[in-house]
């Protein structure tokens, strides 16, 4: 898939100029940030993020603590996710038709409300698993209009020439709280409960919402709000569905999230019953006895790291060219990673394994936001974002509860071993369809470039190559 830009080299030889001294690449990776607006909502949302994965990994340990049951951790993945499928449509037409930067407040307010409540009912002693599983369900009705909201309001923020770079940075920010918020749920369970971790998670809202009250900026409405929001949603499924490269990679998505993320919700299995030998040295460091939670944390942190390298990776880009071959390469060895970590009972083989399992499952879906984000005129942005919300976080609550009853008949191991060869089986279907997306995903990303004020000459090198 081609170049947004021709390269520094390719403009100077086709003009005559001198070539421009090449920028540092730790200066293009970062270029996103030289806007304000991004500045803020940047530094808002890592802080926030270390809190959400402090919750996440609190959560998963606080259930397994009062259940045992892996059938029981797949049914909360389930319910905290499939409001996102049956709710992000909506969600897509409220990001179309309503100032995104006021969704995405709103969405932060509630979600820092829920956390207190779990903090509160934690701390109490008073929690019981029915009220997890509605705190949720209501996570996940906000997650269904926080998300298109939130990956449409990017544009509006670094505008299409920083896009890319700003998704990128997005996934790394996601990726580095990924690493820091487990590590510190790991301490903080371990030492004073889980609850902690619900209450810090509340707290660490506050951050990103005052970063959002700061910004100078206005992300008007991209429709009219006269026009029947049913037919709005309409043409939005409409125009996923007979966009073949758009469609090949929603699809794509949808599998590698049914039958490989679930892997996430098994893990504090592996971290209490199947990885032994290692994590007592960590524990001992923090005087914890509780080895399990220890574990979990230096897992999930282990994947987090793995996915972090994989966003910096894509940050480094500065086109679009031959991400469709890195969606396909990385899907593939997302499973292949996935099946040899089911394999290994060795704790800190595990950690290791868990390292390119993150690695190349947040360079496809990164990769494969990027490109539908380059393909989709701005007045479609919202709705096709929350097909992708469909297909991304959608699609996990089917995998976690299949994952979570399937781990309960033939054990974590086998059922994780089974998702890492879907998603191989996966990369192997898209490489297929590759060559005959190209064409068309070509021509939609010049049509997007051209109209966000790209000169046609300057796309037609880059249509023009195989």
């Amino acid at each position: 898939m081609p170049e947004l830009k021709p390269s520094i080299q390719e403009r100077a030889s086709a003009t005559g100029e001198a070539p421009e001294a090449p920028t540092l690449r730790w200066q293009a990776a970062v270029r996103a940030l030289r806007h304000r607006n991004f500045q803020l909502f940047f530094s808002g949302q890592l802080i926030s993020l270390v809190g959400t994965w402090m919750q996440t990994v609190a959560q998963s340990w606080l259930v397994y603590r009062l259940t045992g049951s892996g059938l029981k951790l797949g049914a909360v993945g389930f319910a905290s996710q499939i409001p996102v499928f049956l709710f992000a449509p909506l969600g897509g037409i409220v990001a179309d038709r309503i100032n995104r930067k006021h969704i995405v407040i709103a969405t932060q307010v509630a979600s820092m409300l829920l956390a207190f409540i779990l903090a509160a009912l934690t701390l109490t002693h008073t929690v019981q698993v029915w009220h997890i599983f509605v705190l949720a369900a209501l996570l996940g009705v906000v997650n269904a209009f926080d998300i298109p909201g939130r990956q449409s309001f990017l544009v509006d923020m670094v505008g299409k020439d920083d896009l890319m770079n700003a998704i990128a940075l997005n996934s790394s920010m996601f990726n580095g709280a990924r690493v820091i918020g487990p590590a510190i749920a790991g301490v903080l369970v371990a030492r004073l409960g889980e609850g902690w971790c619900f209450f810090a998670n509340g707290a660490s809202y506050l951050a990103v919402i005052a970063g959002l009250l700061l910004m100078r900026l206005n992300a008007p409405a991209r429709v009219s709000a006269k026009t029947s929001p049913w037919e709005h949603m309409a043409e939005g499924f409409r125009f996923v569905n007979r966009t073949a490269p758009i469609r090949a990679l929603m699809l794509l998505l949808a599998v590698v999230s049914m039958t490989g993320m679930p892997y996430v919700v098994l893990m504090p299995i592996f971290a209490d019953k199947i990885l032994r030998g290692g994590g007592q040295e960590f524990a001992s460091l923090i005087g914890s006895h509780d080895l399990g939670a220890v574990r979990l944390g230096i897992l999930m942190g282990a994947a987090g790291v793995g996915a972090l390298l994989g966003a910096l990776t894509l940050a480094a880009r500065t086109g679009v060219k031959g991400l469709g071959k890195w969606v396909s390469v990385c899907c593939g060895g997302f499973g292949i990673s996935l099946m040899l970590f089911a394999l290994s009972r060795s704790f800190w083989l595990s950690v290791f394994l868990l390292l390119p399992v993150g690695y190349f499952i947040m360079l496809q879906m990164s990769s494969s936001n990027t490109l539908i984000q380059v393909m989709v005129p701005d007045e479609l942005r919202g709705r096709t974002m929350a097909v992708y919300s469909m297909m991304f976080m959608g699609m996990a609550p089917v995998g976690a509860l299949l994952g979570g009853a399937l781990s309960d008949r033939l054990g974590a191991p086998l059922t994780v071993a089974i998702g890492g060869l879907a998603a191989v089986a996966g990369a192997w279907w898209f490489s297929v369809q590759l060559p005959k997306i190209r064409v068309e995903a070509r021509k939609l990303i010049v049509a997007q470039a051209m109209a966000g004020g790209e000169p046609a000459e300057e796309m037609a090198g880059p249509v023009a190559e195989e």
